[in-house]
């Protein structure tokens, strides 16, 4: 198992203190599902259920974002049909299932 894979259970990075009554909105991460807010980015759904929200491309390290406002290249996750997205300025949607690594190719 990826040590540093999204985490399914306990507190994550990000803690939710105030407009809690968002209407829920499900998504997946790494084929997990989570539920997130209306009005979430991805980033942030990601990271009130985990601690990372991607490897880098280089290192394989854990990632949490950087400027968390895309400006930078830290936030970029991908979906399950291959597009990419900054998970920073994009807001969720129902049925939203995005990766936390890039998908391994052929070998």
């Amino acid at each position: 198992m990826n040590p540093h894979a999204l985490k399914k259970t306990g507190p994550g990075l990000l803690h939710r203190v105030t407009e809690l009554a968002r209407e829920p909105v499900p998504m997946r991460v790494d084929g997990h599902a989570i539920t997130a807010l209306a009005g979430d980015t991805v980033l942030t759904a990601m990271l009130t259920h985990g601690a990372v929200l991607r490897q880098s491309d280089f290192s394989l390290e854990p990632r949490a974002g950087f400027c968390l406002m895309g400006a930078c290249q830290d936030c970029w996750v991908g979906t399950e049909d291959g597009q990419r997205l900054r998970a920073c300025a994009t807001p969720v949607s129902p049925g939203l299932s995005v990766l936390t690594r890039r998908p391994q190719g052929p070998t």
